[in-house]
Protein backbone atom coordinates (compact mmCIF):
# COMPACT_ATOMS: atom_id res chain seq x y z
CA UNK A 1 0.00 0.00 0.00
CA UNK A 2 2.89 2.84 0.44
CA UNK A 3 4.30 1.65 -2.71
CA UNK A 4 1.06 3.56 -4.16
CA UNK A 5 1.22 6.31 -1.77
CA UNK A 6 4.46 7.20 -3.38
CA UNK A 7 3.31 6.72 -6.91
CA UNK A 8 0.66 9.55 -6.01
CA UNK A 9 3.05 11.73 -4.76
CA UNK A 10 5.57 11.33 -7.66
CA UNK A 11 2.94 11.71 -10.13
CA UNK A 12 1.97 14.98 -8.63
CA UNK A 13 5.55 16.03 -8.35
CA UNK A 14 5.95 15.57 -11.99
CA UNK A 15 2.90 17.45 -13.23
CA UNK A 16 4.07 20.45 -10.84
CA UNK A 17 8.09 20.49 -11.98
CA UNK A 18 7.93 19.45 -15.42
CA UNK A 19 5.96 22.59 -16.87
CA UNK A 20 7.87 24.67 -14.92
CA UNK A 21 11.08 23.07 -16.06
CA UNK A 22 9.72 23.34 -19.75
CA UNK A 23 8.66 27.15 -19.15
CA UNK A 24 12.16 27.87 -18.08
CA UNK A 25 13.73 26.48 -20.74
CA UNK A 26 12.18 28.31 -23.59
CA UNK A 27 12.50 31.37 -21.88
CA UNK A 28 16.01 31.42 -21.40
CA UNK A 29 18.12 34.63 -22.53
CA UNK A 30 19.66 34.73 -25.81
CA UNK A 31 23.28 34.31 -24.74
CA UNK A 32 25.23 34.06 -27.88
CA UNK A 33 27.78 36.80 -28.45
CA UNK A 34 27.80 39.25 -31.74
CA UNK A 35 30.47 37.28 -33.42
CA UNK A 36 28.04 33.89 -33.45
CA UNK A 37 24.73 35.62 -33.74
CA UNK A 38 26.32 37.17 -37.51
CA UNK A 39 28.04 33.62 -37.45
CA UNK A 40 24.47 31.85 -38.02
CA UNK A 41 23.13 34.87 -40.26
CA UNK A 42 25.87 34.40 -42.98
CA UNK A 43 24.80 30.42 -42.50
CA UNK A 44 20.99 31.60 -42.96
CA UNK A 45 21.59 33.64 -45.58
CA UNK A 46 21.06 30.93 -48.26
CA UNK A 47 17.64 30.52 -46.84
CA UNK A 48 16.38 34.18 -47.44
CA UNK A 49 17.52 37.14 -45.85
CA UNK A 50 14.76 37.52 -43.21
CA UNK A 51 16.07 34.35 -41.66
CA UNK A 52 19.14 35.67 -41.24
CA UNK A 53 18.14 38.58 -39.92
CA UNK A 54 15.92 37.00 -37.60
CA UNK A 55 19.34 35.27 -36.57
CA UNK A 56 20.71 38.77 -35.28
CA UNK A 57 17.97 39.27 -32.79
CA UNK A 58 18.08 38.19 -29.17
CA UNK A 59 15.51 35.19 -28.83
CA UNK A 60 14.26 32.71 -26.34
CA UNK A 61 14.59 29.34 -27.51
CA UNK A 62 10.70 29.64 -27.48
CA UNK A 63 10.67 32.11 -30.33
CA UNK A 64 13.11 30.06 -32.23
CA UNK A 65 10.98 27.14 -32.11
CA UNK A 66 8.04 28.98 -32.64
CA UNK A 67 10.26 30.23 -36.11
CA UNK A 68 10.79 26.83 -36.89
CA UNK A 69 7.36 25.52 -36.98
CA UNK A 70 5.99 28.40 -38.91
CA UNK A 71 9.11 27.29 -41.32
CA UNK A 72 7.93 24.02 -41.57
CA UNK A 73 4.53 24.81 -42.18
CA UNK A 74 5.61 27.31 -45.03
CA UNK A 75 7.60 24.67 -46.60
CA UNK A 76 5.24 21.93 -46.16
CA UNK A 77 2.64 24.45 -47.84
CA UNK A 78 4.91 25.81 -50.54
CA UNK A 79 5.78 22.05 -51.45
CA UNK A 80 2.19 20.88 -51.69
CA UNK A 81 0.96 23.69 -53.57
CA UNK A 82 -0.41 22.72 -57.07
Amino acid sequence: MTTGKYTRLLTIAAIIIVPIAVYSVLKMPDTRSVTDKVGDAVHALPDGADKAERQLEDRTPGQKLGDAVKDTGDKIKDETAP
